[in-house]
């Protein structure tokens, strides 16, 4: 009976659409269990919401291990306790299905390497963005190939930490990514390799001012300016706080502020940025999270 913890994450960190991400020191816990019938349970994040039946995102990641494994007639209990909010831009979906994976993975005494749990998630999720990070921890750069994906985990520099504006409100990575153009300019295009290649050198090197300086993007922010109130003054009263770089969070809409160290005067510049254009929002101070999910209890009901 594994009990999985899941850490959120934040994709893209600027410039790294669908290529960068990194786990955070928030959590949905996941216990999966052997049952004689589907049943699905919700508390926390999402209780309202969240399908409970073979819909269900960590269910679907659970079926996939049992079928990769040849036990497709397991059936399952799952207890989902969410702490991560659903819907907006912080690796909730990808949560559950790597606590789906993992949990099932640790019910037939691993399978599956690591290496492949991150191919499956990234199969079932589309992108590897948010999946890898909840798997490895740290910070993540991915690439598909097929369908194989190739990553390397760095660790974040020391002193990183972030501010997450929560806003009140939801916004599908379906609708998110509907707004973007199917083809970019060519100058737009160089503009995010360049930083790209420079973020990563400078998390390597533990550089957290060049860090901050490269994760500026012009590939998704611009075109999701207008799903999200007040984005830009948000952005810009972080900045004026004392923030080393601040981002759309994934799709949207929490935005994430990057500094040196805990910073409450940023959170309160956000909140009330977002105030400004009728937005109520939760802000968060998270360091990053260096470990993955990981089972916290397996009791004796492994298969």
């Amino acid at each position: 009976m594994p009990l999985v913890k899941v850490p959120a994450t934040t994709a893209n960190l600027g410039p790294g659409f669908d290529t960068l991400g990194m786990a955070l020191e928030l959590y949905d816990e996941l216990l999966v269990e052997l049952s004689p019938d589907l049943e699905i349970t919700v508390t926390g994040e999402g209780e309202a919401t969240i399908p409970r039946g073979p819909e269900n995102i960590a269910y679907r990641a659970a079926m996939a291990v049992l079928n990769r494994a040849g036990r497709p007639e397991v059936k399952l209990k799952i207890e989902m306790h969410n702490r991560i909010p659903v819907a907006r831009g912080l690796g909730s979906s990808a949560a559950a299905l790597v606590g789906g994976l993992v949990g099932a993975n640790a019910l037939l005494e691993a399978p599956l390497s690591q290496e492949e749990l991150v191919n499956l998630a990234t199969y079932l999720e589309g992108h590897p963005d948010n999946v890898a990070p909840a798997i490895l921890g740290g910070l993540v750069v991915a690439a598909r190939d097929g369908d194989r994906v190739y990553y390397r985990r760095l660790e974040p520099p020391a002193g990183l930490m972030t501010v997450v504006a929560i806003p009140q409100f939801t916004l599908s990575t379906r609708v998110s990514r509907g707004v973007l153009p199917t083809r970019v300019a060519l100058s737009d295009a160089v503009f995010n390799l360049s930083r790209v290649g420079l973020l990563l050198a400078a998390v390597q090197a533990g550089d957290l001012e060049l860090m901050g300086k490269m994760m500026e993007d012009k590939l998704h922010q611009p075109y999701r300016l207008p799903l999200v109130p007040g984005m830009g003054e948000v952005f810009n009263a972080a900045r004026e706080a004392g923030a080393l770089a601040v981002v759309l969070s994934g799709s949207g809409p929490s935005v994430i502020a990057f500094c040196h160290g805990r910073n409450p005067a940023v959170g309160e510049a956000m909140a009330a940025a977002f105030a400004h254009h009728g937005v109520a929002c939760t802000i968060k101070e998270l360091a990053p999270c260096y470990q993955g999910a990981s089972v916290i209890l397996n009791t004796s009901n492994s298969l």
